[in-house]
């Protein structure tokens, strides 16, 4: 009897010693197969990571070969002190002296390729400019917008608003381009001189005011015999103190 009980129980743990290791086997199996799934995504999210961070600097070298538009201005393998502003960038002088002539360090700008006087491609270089900024420039070395609008004679004069732009070849300090007020000198080419003196001699046929392009009141002069003498003095002395100017509103040279 005690040898049946010991084999029944040698049995039952037997059995449940085989039943604990198919389970470690199958939880083996499903800890592998877990693991296998949750690497999937990783490994796909790791390659899109890779592909966008070596597509980036393709971008990147896509956008640093663009032409700037500045480049077109650009004379190339030219002397750089020949250069236009607009192809260089200029570190400001503190120590130059209003008026006087100083030495700025410069460098030209990406896509732009220049030379020294021996010929040899820099980057680097000086040039010699007045110290000034570009609105205290002479007026001949910019270019204003003329106003229209602007034709009365008035005293004092009038102004009108312009926007100003430096020359290319003309080197200055701040913005190349700068509003400002000018006077209204709107000319269509006529002489105060030109017409005084054809008040004076041929005034009784309405050659002053024929000049003036002012046709009616010539044609009214003419065959009037200038108002019989009176109209003629009268356009003498309106014509001599400026009141009498072109039909087109502008002012004398």
């Amino acid at each position: 009897m005690a040898a049946r009980w010991w084999r029944r129980a040698l049995r039952g743990l037997c059995g449940a010693a085989l039943f604990l290791s198919q389970l470690s086997v199958l939880s083996g199996r499903a800890g592998s197969l877990m693991t296998t799934k949750l690497s999937q995504p990783q490994s796909t999210l790791a390659k899109s990571l890779t592909s966008t961070s070596t597509n980036a600097p393709y971008f990147k070298a896509f956008e640093s070969t663009e032409i700037p538009p500045y480049v077109t201005n650009c004379p190339s393998n030219g002397l750089c002190s020949r250069l236009p502003p607009d192809c260089m960038t200029c570190n400001t002088n503190y120590s130059c002296i209003y008026g006087k002539t100083a030495t700025f360090d410069c460098k030209v700008k990406p896509h732009v390729h220049c030379v020294d006087e021996n010929n040899h491609e820099q980057e680097n270089f000086t040039i010699n400019m007045t110290c000034q900024f570009c609105w205290q420039l002479a007026t001949s070395d910019y270019v204003c917008t003329n106003s229209t609008n602007c034709m009365t004679v008035s005293c004092p004069r009038q102004r009108y608003n312009a926007t100003c732009t430096v020359r290319d070849h003309i080197h200055c300090l701040g913005n190349r381009v700068f509003p400002k007020m000018l006077y209204c000198n709107w000319t269509g080419g006529y002489k105060w001189s030109t017409a005084l003196a054809l008040s004076i001699t041929l005034g009784g046929f309405g050659a002053d005011r024929f000049y003036l392009g002012q046709w009616r009141e010539g044609l009214g002069k003419l065959f009037s015999f200038g108002g019989l003498g009176i109209w003629t003095l009268i356009d003498v002395l309106l014509i001599g103190v400026g009141y009498v100017g072109p039909a087109d509103g502008s002012l004398y040279i």
